[in-house]
């Protein structure tokens, strides 16, 4: 009577079990919309809070007698407390919980954004860059705990299709980014310091209680494996210096391209945000696309990481653009370089997480929530790696030897990866390409030897 309503399915029977799987069908739909909407706020949210710093503080902190290079180690003590927290939190995710990893990593960050817009009343100098330390270790907690949770939730919920609802998802990580630098510049012109702060933590901790009901409770048993076992597999290996060098790239602007727009073009702050709109935007509008092809075209993902990051390596090169070159540093061109690295890191970092997964597979890691959050683990660290080095080494160098020869060092970083990356996939073809010219010289030999064979036992 109920046949016609149900799906397609291989597990129909007469004993009723076909209204069990329609039942199954229904919800994992509703559990796939709640899941999307969560993840979307998750990024949105945290891009927001994290992109927000970028326009003002650095000439905040430097009235309060803070050096570029201290400025560059708050931005990077984020990503290294970020780079810890993912992977006690990925290999923990199961016994912790994912959704109350979600949730309260989500709670924790929007406190520490509030908290993070009183410190203009801290004194000048040591306590100031001391409180800044502590909230920005805080908040790198529990963003790790929300990220680690979203991004193997997500794998959960939509296994054939990860790379296409992470690429989509992108979307509102780039709306946050796009959001975070014009919103934080214009309210802190407007208000002050305190404001932009206030007004994204506040956004977030509204967020909480909206996850709290709609997300829905994921369950798995633990897993024997590591991330040492998965890290050094040698393709999980190359691909999280790649990474790396990715997020180094990108953390390499925070600290200094906003001093430099200042210096260079005498911008106000709100500009200087209307700047990195260009990279935010045209990420977010790249990624969904690169994300289906990851998914429609598997064989493409390897590529796209590859030329990514060569991509990425010239614009680098052009940002400042390096002096060999001899170009006039020019508002346009920056812009311009901006929004073609936009579309070079959608193309290497939405193929990523789908690599490493199949590539975990591959090797026996079983499937499952603490297989994913091994991978989102390791993602996140690698990504917090970079993210670590790159505002570090940037502002070091940028004090040292200048914007434009800084920026070059940081695309050669990413040229070296990319060319390594792309040797080793040919290698691995060339070495498919052997096992499988050895299988078929075998399976012929056996042919041949069952021939042979056959009259004697006719």
């Amino acid at each position: 009577m109920d046949k016609p309503l149900l799906p397609e399915s291989d597990f129909t029977s007469d004993d009723g079990q076909p209204e069990v799987v329609r039942r199954e069908s229904t919800r994992l739909s509703r559990e796939q919309l709640c899941t999307l909407i969560s993840a979307a706020s998750i990024n949105l949210g945290s891009m927001m809070c994290y992109s927000i710093l970028g326009p003002f503080f650095p000439n905040e902190a430097q009235k309060k007698n803070v050096s570029n290079t201290v400025i560059g180690m708050i931005f990077g003590c984020f990503a290294l407390f970020d780079l810890l927290s993912c992977l006690l939190f990925g290999k923990y995710l199961v016994h912790i919980g994912v959704k109350f990893m979600f949730v309260s990593g989500m709670f924790v960050s929007g406190g520490a954004t509030i908290l993070f817009g009183m410190l203009d009343q801290a004194p000048d100098g040591p306590v100031f860059i001391t409180m800044c330390f502590l909230v920005r270790v805080v908040d790198a907690i529990s963003f790790a705990a929300a990220i680690t949770a979203s991004f193997s939730i997500l794998a959960k919920a939509f296994p054939n299709n990860v790379a296409t609802v992470m690429g989509s998802l992108e979307i509102f990580s780039g709306l946050g980014l796009v959001l975070g630098p014009p919103l934080g510049g214009f309210l802190y012109q407007t208000f002050g310091y305190e404001v932009p702060f206030i007004f994204l933590g506040c956004l977030v901790l509204l967020m909480v209680p909206l996850n709290m009901y709609i997300l829905p409770n994921y369950d798995s048993a633990p897993s024997e494996h590591s991330f040492w076992k998965l890290i050094t597999l040698p393709k999980v290996g190359f691909i999280s210096f790649v990474i790396i060098s990715l997020s180094g790239c990108f953390g390499f602007l925070d600290p200094t391209l906003s001093l430099f727009i200042l210096n260079k073009f005498n911008l106000s702050s709100g500009y200087v945000g209307l700047v990195f709109l260009g990279l935010d935007l045209s990420y977010s509008i790249s990624s969904p696309l690169f994300g289906l092809l990851s998914d429609k075209i598997p064989y493409l993902r390897k590529w796209l990481l590859v030329f990514g990051n060569i991509i990425t390596a010239v614009c680098y090169m052009l940002l400042g653009p390096i002096p060999i070159l001899h170009i006039e540093s020019q508002l346009w061109l920056i812009i311009l370089v901006l929004i073609v690295n936009g579309i070079s890191a959608g193309m290497s970092i939405i193929p990523i997480f789908p690599e490493i997964l199949s590539c975990a597979y591959e090797n026996g890691f079983e499937e499952g929530l603490s297989t994913l959050g091994l991978v989102s683990g390791l993602l996140g660290a690698m990504w917090s790696l970079g993210a670590f080095i790159g505002p570090t080494l940037g502002g070091f160098l940028y004090e040292k030897i200048g914007f434009e020869w800084a920026a070059a060092i940081q695309g050669l970083w990413s040229l070296i990866t990319g060319l390594v990356m792309g040797l080793f996939y040919v290698l691995e073809h060339w070495r498919g390409k052997r096992c499988e010219l050895q299988n078929t010289v075998i399976t012929e030999e056996e042919r041949e030897e069952r021939t042979s064979l056959l009259p004697h036992e006719i």
